[in-house]
């Protein structure tokens, strides 16, 4: 359904493919900096230098279309309105302008204005054209008229469950319930009743005409047993009988944000997240409370790699709203994301203190410590989480997983055993944890075979693993099986070709079946791959000095550890 819809939505005015005529000489420089950063998404710096480039060429409607793009996606519209204004005072089409015009029009309440717009040489796409023109009517009280508009979106091929879904909205919104429970009833199939936002509506509407327990049905058949502070209000204030006001459109304005904040929902299937972030941008512009389209803003820019500005919209988000705790694990991320993990840290610990009851916030935490290396803060945060789970769901063994790993690294194996082994029993054949046991058994040199077994589980699971494969041909090499263990070593090294404890695993390998210029080679290669500021990892680089200096043998009569077998001798 959504692919179907998209077609209506006028992608091929998709702003980044627009052909650009390039611009005077004198503005070079500038432009091509703008058009640079505008490709790594790079909008504070894409704005700067299209506005630089506009100064000196202010007549050059490509440099303007550029810059209202990039003001647009920094989310500052006012910003925008003025060059979009001069592109379409030259007579120019731009979609960006007109969506930066229409959008400033329709939050002031210009209605009437935007009716007497013509949409053929001033719209946006017939979708989004046919909806803000129904809800034009609304704020016009033209209700009726509205109404008919809805309809006739709706016979725009693949797209009447959108337009049902803003009838139903605009319905509940003028405080027609029965009429817009019966659509929610007829059209609940559609791709937007069944979202988040459009399920919570229903509720509303449901909960408006004295149904709660049909409301209450309703989450449930949504979201099952999935939840979380802003669901848990909803659903203790049904179930207290309370009537739940229709918050999600509240006047015609909070209509047209709404098609803006639906058609980025759709728009993010399969349009870029630049183009996406626009429509996102509008709809917070028209409704700076709607926190939807904040965390949806900030998602956008996630996958964008802005962090900065992803945390900066989290932070947005009132801390009094019931997502707020969605937005501080959304921040938290940008910031790690960022190269700022203290700081992620400190949000989640000040998460942890005000949410202490979602296993969520602590799991999230001790993720962040275990990248850390404070591994005994990391357990502590796991210990927390899991207490807060069910025991048996089988949801958590990643929880087990990782707290086993942070005991490994404590060097607390029974612990780490354990969990490794709980983890298993709530998800049996999971190739991570098959993985991570097999090769720690095999690196402390016990229960060997049963280690053996368990990684080429892991690898049947996961074949293009290059972790997993390693892990094969080195417990074969443990095992004393130098032949059979080539193989697997070459090929992870081509899975993993930079990885410096892969290549070094190689060359000793190479070396046990003597193969002893090859295995040099590798413990070079896997040298040149260390991350110096890597202290605490597994590539062991004065290791591989001392190997390349008196060979393998050598090294393990140091280490006081056994020889090596001799090569395939049985």
């Amino acid at each position: 359904m959504i692919r179907s819809l998209l077609s209506s939505v006028a992608l091929a005015a998709v702003l980044v493919t627009t052909p650009h005529v390039a611009p005077a000489q004198s503005v070079a420089g500038s432009y091509l900096a703008g058009r640079q950063a505008a490709i790594l998404s790079d909008f504070e710096a894409s704005a700067r230098y299209y506005t630089a480039a506009l100064a000196r060429d202010p007549g050059n409607v490509d440099l303007m279309e550029d810059a209202v793009v990039s003001q647009l996606a920094l989310g500052r519209v006012d910003r925008a309105l003025p060059i979009a204004k001069l592109v379409e005072e030259r007579g120019e089409r731009s979609q960006a302008a007109h969506m930066v015009i229409i959008a400033e029009m329709l939050k002031q309440g210009d209605f009437a204005g935007y009716l007497e717009r013509d949409t053929d040489t001033q719209g946006i796409g017939p979708l989004v054209d046919g909806l803000l023109n129904a809800w034009a009517l609304v704020g016009n009280d033209d209700v009726e008229g509205a109404m008919a508009a809805f309809d006739a979106v709706s016979e725009q091929r693949g797209v009447r469950g959108f337009a049902m879904y803003h009838k139903a909205m605009a319905l509940a919104g003028l405080g027609q319930f029965e009429e817009a429970g019966a659509l929610f009833e007829t059209e609940g199939s559609g791709p937007l009743q069944q979202t988040r936002r459009g399920a919570m509506a229903r509720a509303e509407v449901l909960s408006q005409l004295g149904r709660n327990e049909d409301a209450l049905a309703s989450l449930e058949a949504a979201f099952g047993t999935v939840s979380d502070p802003e669901l848990d209000a909803m659903t203790l204030a049904l179930e207290a009988g309370e009537t739940l006001a229709f918050t999600h459109i509240t006047s015609a304005r909070d209509g047209v944000a709404e098609v803006f904040y639906s058609l980025a929902g759709a728009l993010r299937q399969d349009a870029g997240a630049d183009y996406t972030l626009l429509y996102g941008r509008i709809a917070h512009y028209l409704r700076p409370d709607h926190v939807d389209a904040l965390l949806l803003n900030a998602d956008l820019l996630e996958t964008l790699e802005q962090f900065e500005l992803a945390s900066a919209t989290y932070k947005l988000v009132p801390a009094d709203h019931s997502a707020f705790h969605a937005a501080e694990l959304g921040r938290a991320a940008a910031l790690r994301q960022s190269g700022k993990p203290d700081a992620a840290i400190e949000v989640l610990e000040q998460l942890a203190k005000r949410f202490g009851d979602l296993p969520l916030v602590h799991s999230t935490l001790g993720d962040v410590l275990r990248q850390q290396n404070r591994f005994e803060e990391a357990v502590a945060s796991y210990d927390r989480a899991l207490d807060l789970t069910d025991p048996d769901a089988r949801g958590s063994w990643f929880l087990h997983y990782a707290r086993a790993i942070s005991h490994e690294r404590l060097k607390e194996w029974p612990s780490a055993e354990a969990d490794f082994r709980r983890a298993l029993e709530l998800n049996p054949g999971q190739p991570q944890v098959l993985n991570y046991l097999g090769y720690s058994l095999v690196e402390k040199q016990i229960k060997l075979d049963e280690a053996l077994e368990m990684i080429e589980q892991a690898v049947a699971a996961s074949p293009d693993s290059g972790y997993i494969v390693d892990s094969l041909g080195w417990v074969l090499y443990r095992l004393g099986r130098y032949e059979e263990a080539v193989e697997h070593m070459e090929r992870a090294v081509e899975l993993m070709p930079v990885d410096p404890v892969v290549n070094d695993h190689l060359g000793d390998v190479y070396w046990a079946v003597g193969r002893d210029r090859e295995a040099q080679f590798q413990w070079t290669r896997a040298l040149s791959f260390v991350d110096p500021d890597e202290v605490d990892g597994e590539a062991d680089p004065v290791r591989m000095r001392r190997k390349l200096e008196v060979g393998l043998d050598a090294v393990l009569a140091e280490e006081g550890a056994d020889p090596l077998k001799v090569a395939n001798d049985d």
